[in-house]
Formats: C-alpha cells, structure tokens, sequence
C-alpha cells in the first residue's frame, strides 16, 4: 500500500489482504493435508519434514490471530463500534483455534502418527473456513463502509463452502 493512497483506498487494500491471507492459509493448509495423505503419510510416524510442515504452518496462523486480536481488531473496534459482538465472537473463535493449535503441537512433539494429526487438522479447517468465511464477510464489509465502497467483498468471493458451522447474521 502506497503511503500516498488515500485513506478510504488503504481501508479496501487491508480487506482485500485480509483475503489474500486466508486464501494462502486455506491453501498450505490443503496442502499440508494432502501430505499426510501421500502413500504412508497417513499410517506411518510422521516424517520431520512433516512435522515441520505442521509446525509452521500452526505457527503462521497463531501469529495472523494474535495479530488480529492485538491490533487489527482493537484499531476496527474503534473506528467502527458496532462490531463489538462480531470481534468478541472473532475473538472466542481464535481461542478455540489456539487450543487446537497446542493438541497438535502435543501430537507433533509426541509419537503421533498421521492418520491421528489428520483428523486434528480436518477439524482445524472445518472451523477455519466457517471462521475465515464469517470473518471475511463482516470485517471486509466494514472496511469497505468505512471507506465509503458499496461492494461487499471487492469481488472476491472466498474459497469453500462457507456454511460450514453456519452463523448467526449478528452486526
């Protein structure tokens, strides 16, 4: 983002970059799981490749959250405080993300082979994409009201399905 741009125009870039990150953490984590499920992935004690994989991957999102809930989030709330109960709801939704995120890190530093880390990780993406998909909605919706755009989501519309763990419409 140019430091010339106006301020209306950073608004729709931090939405939009929003997106760009979910998608890249949408995709490595696809990726991720599709290695545990190459020929003895899924059965066998899991490769240091592997688990370093898992690691960074799980490291990446808990700095993206920590991010968010210590400054994106603090930044939006005042600018736009009628989305408390949607960043509170953000908020409980990165709790439960950090409290898979050290099940799976207790799984890596164990003896855990990858069929167990896997169903870890199906279950990570199934709350993510409706986590992502909510945040996506709301949050890039309000940056975009904030800068004076109409359109929701600039075009974009976010990968997978995004009823999974549906919500409520609250803000």
């Amino acid at each position: 983002m140019h430091p010339s741009q106006p301020p209306s125009g950073r608004l729709t870039a931090l939405g939009t970059q929003l997106i760009e990150i979910h998608h890249w953490l949408r995709e490595e984590l696809a990726r991720l799981r599709a290695s545990l499920d190459a020929p003895g992935g899924g059965t066998a004690a899991l490769t240091r490749e592997l688990r370093a994989h898992c690691a960074g991957f799980c490291a990446a999102l808990d700095r993206h959250h920590t991010g968010e809930d210590g400054g994106a989030f603090q930044a939006l709330a005042e600018q736009a405080p009628e989305l408390g109960p949607v960043l509170a709801e953000l908020r409980a939704d990165h709790r439960v993300v950090a409290d898979l995120l050290r099940r799976i890190d207790a799984l890596l530093a164990g003896a855990a082979d990858g069929r167990t880390v896997r169903a870890e990780l199906d279950g990570l993406a199934a709350l993510l994409e409706s986590h992502f998909g909510y945040e996506e909605r709301k949050i890039v919706a309000a940056l975009n009201r904030l800068a004076g755009d109409p359109v929701e989501l600039l075009g974009v519309t976010p990968p997978g399905n995004g009823d999974l763990l549906e919500r409520t419409e609250t803000a």
